[in-house]
Order: C-alpha cells, then sequence, then structure tokens
C-alpha cells in the first residue's frame, strides 16, 4: 500500500481515516496503556478541514471532524456540548449513576440496551423515547427517564432478592471500559495521541490488547481509483474493435459499487423515523478542485418516517394506549395504522437487505423504546437482527434525528481518528492548583480539630441564659408589668447578673439595663415594687443612676428616693441626688409649661411681625418700581390725569357690560384693527 510520504508536520492537517492511515503514522504506532491514556475531556480537532478520509460533501460525505466532548462516567464522546447534555438527561446516564452509587461499574450503550431489551414488563411510556418538541431540537426524548430506569432497577432488585422468575443478567466483554483506544507515535509531539473507537473492533480483537497495531495495520484498505471519464472510455471502445476484440486493460474498467469489499451496516429509528445505510469501508478518491481527496462509498440507503408521535404530548400511540387505555380519535387510528405500517416497511426493508446486513463486519444500531427494539429485533417470523448477535454495536456518541446525514456523521465519527493534545502547561498549573487547594483543605481540617470545642453548659447555666435573654427583650420594649411578672413567677432575686458576664459589662443587672435603656417605668417598678438595691455597681465601678440617659429617668430615682425614705438605701453611694415629691415634680412641669407657652406666644408674635414687615416691604416695593416706569403720582389712581396701561383700560371700559356687549365690543376692536392693518399695506 505504497502512499506519499508526508513531512511530520502535515500529518496532521487533515482528519485521519483509522482503514487508510499515513505509513509514516501507521508502521510508529505504539499502543498507549490505560494509566497514560490522555484525559478525554480536551480532545482537540485536527488543524485544517481538508479531509484524508469520507467528508461529507454533496454526494452524501462528510467536512472535517468537529471538537469532541465525553462523560467520563459512561465513556462516551460527544461531537457538540448539546450533545453531551442531552446525554446527561439520558436513561444510559441516570443508570450509570445508579450503579456509581452501589459501587457497581458503568455499562456502555449497548449492554444497557441488552438489559432494557430483556425487561419482561411492559413498561408504560418507553415505547419511544422521542417527544415531538425533542424530535424538532434532533435529540432523543427523555420522557421515558423514570418509567425505564424505575422498571429496570425494580427487576434487578428482583434478581438481587433471589427472585426465580427473573435471571441475572450478564455483562458482556468490554463493558464499562472506555470508548477511544489511544495510541502514540515518534512521529508525532510527545503531547499527542491518537484516539480510535473501540466499537470498531470485534469482541476478540478487543481483547488481544497486545496486537492492537497489528490488528489496525491488518484493517488497511487501498483507495478505489475513480472511473475513466465517459470520453476515456469512448475512445479505447474504439480501440478495441480496431485491434479485433482486445479487452480494456483492468484499470480501465469501471468497478460496479457494491458490497464486495469490508462494509457497515448502520440505522437508527425513533419518534417515527427510521434510517438505514450500508457503508463501504473502502474509501473512493475523489478530486475537489484538482486536489485528491477521499469520500465514502454508499452502499444502499433508505429512510422512511410516518406519523406516529403524539404532536406537542410526546411518546408513541402504543405508550399511551398501554398507560391510559385505547383511544378513539381520529389522530390516534392514524398513529396506529402508521406505527404497523412503519414496522412493516422496516422488516420488509431488512429483508431486501439481508445478503448485505449477513455479509456486515459490524453492525451498528440506534433503537431506543421497547416498540422501536421489537420492531428491528422482534420476534417475528424471518426476523434479520437479533440481540445475540456478535457484532450488534451501539453508537458510542450521542445522535440526532434517524436521517441519511446523521447516519453518515456517525459513520465519519466512528472511523476518525480523534487527536489530542494535551496542554502540559495548563496541566502542570492544575496540578499545583489541586495540590495548594488539597493543602488548604488539610490547614482547615487541622484547625477544626485544633479548635477548642464549646463547653456543655449545666442546667443552671442553661436557666441563667434563659433569664437573661427574657428580661433584656422586656426590659428594652419597656414593657414593665411584665418584668414584674417575670421576674415574680420564675422567683429571681431583683440583683440577678446576666450572663454571659464579658457581654453585659456595661448592664449587669435589670436595674442598669432599665437606666441606660432610658425606661423610667421599669425604673420604678424595679425600685418600688421588685425592691431593687440602687447601690449596685457594674464592672466600670458606676451605679444604675450614673448610667441613665435623660432627665424622666434620673427623676424616677429621686422620686423613689422620696417613696422609699433615706433609710431604705444608700442613695448618697449610688450618687441619686436629693429626693423629689411628686408636687415638686408636678408644679416644676406646670412651670416649664407656663414657661413654654409664654415663649410660644411670643415667638408667635415675633413671626406676625415678621411677616407684616415683610409684606409692607413688597408693598412699597412694587409702588417703587410703578413710579419708575409711569412716572411719580402717575398709574396709581383712574382719575382724568391717570396714566393707565392697555389692560387696565380694557378692564375699565368693560365695567357694567354684560357678556354681549363685552363679546360686541371685542368684534368691534378686531375689525377697526384689521381695518387700519389693510390701510397701512394699501398705504405701502
Amino acid at each position: 500500500m505504497a502512499q506519499t510520504v508526508q513531512p511530520v508536520d502535515k500529518l496532521l492537517q487533515r482528519p485521519l481515516y483509522v482503514f487508510d492511515l499515513p505509513e509514516e503514522l501507521l508502521y510508529t504506532l505504539q499502543l498507549k496503556l490505560q494509566s497514560d491514556a490522555p484525559a478525554p475531556v480536551q480532545p482537540v480537532a485536527p488543524r485544517s478541514p481538508t479531509t484524508d478520509q469520507p467528508s461529507e460533501s454533496a454526494d452524501g460525505s462528510e467536512e472535517g471532524p468537529r471538537a469532541a466532548t465525553t462523560c467520563s462516567l459512561c465513556g462516551l464522546s460527544f461531537t457538540t456540548l448539546l450533545d453531551q447534555r442531552s446525554h446527561v438527561r439520558s436513561d444510559l446516564h441516570g443508570y450509570n449513576l445508579k450503579q456509581k452509587l452501589r459501587g457497581k461499574k458503568p455499562v456502555d450503550e449497548a449492554e444497557f440496551e441488552h438489559l432494557v431489551g430483556q425487561l419482561d414488563e411492559s413498561i408504560s411510556g418507553s415505547d419511544s423515547s422521542d417527544s415531538e418538541d425533542d424530535e424538532e431540537d434532533g435529540h432523543e426524548g427523555t420522557g421515558r427517564k423514570d418509567t425505564t430506569l424505575s422498571a429496570l432497577l425494580k427487576r434487578q432488585a428482583k434478581v438481587a432478592d433471589g427472585d426465580a422468575e427473573d435471571a441475572p443478567v450478564k455483562r458482556k466483554k468490554g463493558a464499562g471500559k472506555p470508548p477511544l483506544l489511544w495510541f502514540t507515535s515518534s512521529k508525532l509531539p510527545s503531547n499527542t495521541s491518537l484516539g480510535v473507537y473501540r466499537a470498531i473492533l470485534s469482541a476478540e480483537e478487543q481483547d488481544g490488547e497486545d496486537h492492537l497495531v497489528e490488528t489496525i495495520k491488518r484493517k488497511q484498505l487501498a483507495a478505489k481509483p475513480p472511473p475513466p471519464p465517459p470520453h476515456m472510455l469512448k475512445k479505447a471502445a474504439a480501440q478495441d474493435e480496431e485491434d479485433g476484440g482486445v479487452p480494456l486493460p483492468a484499470s480501465m474498467i469501471p468497478k460496479n459499487t457494491s458490497a464486495s469489499g469490508p462494509h457497515y451496516f448502520l440505522c437508527m429509528i425513533g419518534g417515527g423515523h427510521f434510517a438505514a445505510m450500508v457503508v463501504s469501508l473502502t474509501p473512493k478518491l475523489t478530486k475537489k478542485a484538482g486536489v485528491e481527496d477521499r469520500t465514502a462509498t454508499v452502499v444502499a440507503h433508505k429512510t422512511f418516517h410516518r406519523y406516529t408521535t403524539r404532536r406537542k404530548q410526546g411518546g408513541a400511540q402504543s405508550a399511551n394506549d398501554s398507560a391510559k387505555g385505547a383511544a378513539h380519535s381520529a389522530g390516534s387510528s392514524l398513529r396506529r395504522y402508521n406505527e404497523t405500517a412503519l414496522t412493516q416497511e422496516v422488516r420488509d426493508l431488512l429483508s431486501e437487505w439481508r445478503d448485505l446486513i449477513d455479509s456486515s463486519e459490524l453492525v451498528f444500531v440506534r433503537a431506543t423504546g421497547s416498540t422501536n427494539r421489537r420492531t428491528l429485533f422482534g420476534p417475528y417470523e424471518g426476523q434479520v437482527l437479533t440481540l445475540k448477535d456478535n457484532r450488534l454495536r451501539g453508537f458510542p456518541f450521542s445522535t440526532k434525528r434517524a436521517t441519511q446525514s446523521e447516519l453518515m456523521k456517525a459513520f465519519v465519527e466512528l472511523t476518525r481518528v480523534q487527536v489530542n493534545v494535551v496542554d502540559e502547561a495548563a496541566l502542570a498549573k492544575q496540578a499545583e492548583e489541586a495540590a495548594a487547594a488539597a493543602a488548604k483543605a488539610e490547614s482547615v481540617a487541622n484547625a477544626k480539630a485544633s479548635a477548642p470545642k464549646p463547653v456543655k453548659l449545666t442546667k443552671e447555666e442553661e436557666e441563667a441564659l434563659t433569664h437573661t435573654t427574657q428580661l433584656q427583650a422586656v426590659i428594652r420594649r419597656s414593657k414593665a408589668p411584665a418584668m414584674l411578672s417575670y421576674i415574680q413567677t420564675n422567683k429571681l432575686s431583683p440583683e440577678f447578673r446576666f450572663v454571659p458576664l464579658h457581654d453585659n459589662h456595661h448592664a449587669p443587672t435589670s436595674l442598669h439595663l432599665a437606666a441606660a435603656s432610658n425606661s423610667a417605668a421599669c425604673v420604678s417598678a424595679l425600685l418600688l415594687k421588685a425592691g431593687a438595691d440602687p447601690t449596685v455597681k457594674n464592672e466600670s465601678g458606676s451605679s444604675a443612676f450614673e448610667i441613665a440617659g435623660d432627665r424622666a429617668t434620673r427623676d424616677a430615682f429621686r422620686l423613689a428616693r422620696s417613696q422609699l425614705g433615706e433609710a431604705k438605701w444608700a442613695w448618697d453611694n449610688a450618687g441619686v441626688p436629693a429626693a423629689l415629691s411628686q408636687a415638686e415634680v408636678d408644679k416644676r412641669t406646670a412651670r416649664e409649661k407656663d414657661e413654654k407657652s409664654v415663649e410660644e406666644a411670643a415667638e408667635k408674635q415675633r413671626r406676625q411681625a415678621e411677616m407684616e414687615r415683610i409684606r409692607k416691604e413688597d408693598t412699597e416695593r412694587q409702588a417703587g418700581a410703578k413710579d419708575k416706569k409711569y412716572g411719580k403720582g402717575h398709574g396709581l389712581g383712574l382719575g382724568p390725569d391717570a396714566i393707565m396701561t392697555a389692560e387696565e383700560r380694557r378692564r375699565e371700559d368693560a365695567k357694567g357690560m354684560t357678556d354681549e356687549m363685552k363679546m360686541r365690543l371685542e368684534r368691534e376692536k378686531r375689525a377697526r384693527a384689521a381695518e387700519e392693518r389693510m390701510k397701512r399695506l394699501q398705504g405701502k
């Protein structure tokens, strides 16, 4: 298989086709160990869209591959972020999450389809995963997630409990393995890896990992030469007649596109859409703008579509019938008929393609939902596809609606070589950040471990804390009756100290807090009814009177001294001034009220005088402005010598007139004014 030797820097300019690799790479490939395989989260696309493998063009080929992402849990690759998000909502991802929680290994898509296919019970809503809205978006629906997963998990729970009716599900070989096999080459930089999908290898080939490189070498296929142009055929035929029937050279005979070489069978079904394709693995040489290229050879293809999905509700009609009973609308009858017709059309096509399918190296199928699986795998008389076929594969990446173009994209994705370039600087930085985060987490854990544990309070301390909270709340709101009731009910001392002491050093007692809060009512209640001691000091050596904030609170202390008498407490030590009787308080209040009334009256008189002065100055200012405009002594009256403005003259003329007379006068004035204007115009 002779190929043109390419420089190393040009090896990755075009996407690589697994079955037609450049010799420089093919004979320098080395398998990477799983522990050394690159993390499949940042694969990069080739540097140029020019293809060296089947690329979609006008005849059904695809341009260069796209950057891919993967699901590390399920081991699947995706061409777009939208596909990855769709996968996260799929049944396969949800099932693998359950497996991880159970401490079991995840399963691949083919194994999951096999598990779901073995369900004996009817699953409501699982006949089709494609709702109409999902189909419009081009993605598999997820409306069956709960029903399918719950049924599958229930069945496996029965198996775990020893139910004899359900046999345990056997895991296929390779289940849970990553979807890509990674290789390195001495012709490429050390940070570049090449990935090949595991699904394109048979089970026997996957088992012998030591011989994977030799297996890929054996699978190399030479590209078919393009057929000669029509004028060359005519010229060769004429030469044949002249030479007396000498046959054309083999290279000149156009070969018929057939499935004589290795080929794959691919099909998808879902939401009433079906697409199937047989693709030859041997690339076909073509020329685009004078540049040699390779495209895929489609041996056969067919697509069907039937209206089987309930619009704006999702799910197949048969699923709705199983869940809610048979509907009797015209639309439901049409959908039932279309489901039957689609099943028959698909099975007829599979029977027609039996030879092509039987001779295919691998069979790739996407059929989500029990109805779709029964359509393909039966059982029915003369069925072509079976679940026990060792060639059967699922697509190891997310797919869209079942169309011919989607099948071609899937084939190109399966047979192209993934290129992964690892940014070593970014990895080193990430490792440093991870190490720093681990060190920080460890230091935080050590700090928490070394931090002193909170001391558990005794019952007495808890009660004291409760009393502190309750008393402080009622005192701050100046609720004297509630305060006295709480003290009496709980039999507390009037000098009860709040806890903790370091948080209440300024107001350690109820009397201190009442004085600091300017609550005269609480101070009087504590001194006169509760018998609180006013000589108690706080941490700063201040009595309750000395931290009082207003005169009313201080008067409460003096009134209490007057009512309790001098012998009750050492009032002078508490800093309380001379006693003050209630009569003296009332007299002082009346005197202050009278003084305030006098002051208010004087203030009112002063404001009136000031307003009168301002009004007089304003009148004089207006008069001075008129004198300045019309002359002194003029324009102030309406006598014969008074000079009036036009507005004053109009008001004077209109006095005593009715509304009709005023309107007539206005009309006459306007008419005279119009005559004057006409005369002036004629005079000009």
